[in-house]
């Protein structure tokens, strides 16, 4: 994936990867929700296997995007994405319904997150 995004813009690379990243990181936090009974031990090294390729895409997307966003940027960017990917993830994987308390609270990060990109 990492060399796929050398063939986007540096505008749009770092998201692409940010994205991808945190499907494998939401699955490594949440995805052993589904299988309560196995044990903690192995739901830790699972989790610990799969974060792996978060990293492998989460560390080349802030290079990358280091060059056109700032630090800042890159975090508030990185937050709003995983917590797009977690409603996804929520909604179909774990069943769990989001109600409006959560799309409000999703919009004032989102509010921060324009004011973060926003040059006054």
């Amino acid at each position: 994936m990492p060399a796929l995004a050398s063939l986007l813009p540096p505008q749009i690379a770092p998201f692409v990867l940010l994205i991808a990243s945190n499907v494998f990181m939401t699955f490594a936090w949440y995805g052993h929700l589904k299988f309560k009974s196995a044990p903690l031990f192995l739901v830790i090294v699972t989790s610990w296997g799969i974060a792996f390729f978060e990293y492998c895409l989460a560390v080349p997307a802030n290079r990358l995007g280091s060059e056109v966003y700032s630090a800042a940027q890159l975090k508030t960017a990185q937050e709003v994405i995983t917590l797009v990917v977690f409603a996804v993830f929520s909604a179909l994987y774990l069943k769990e319904p989001l109600g409006w308390n959560h799309l409000v609270g999703f919009a004032f990060i989102a509010a921060g997150a324009y004011f973060i990109f926003h040059k006054f």
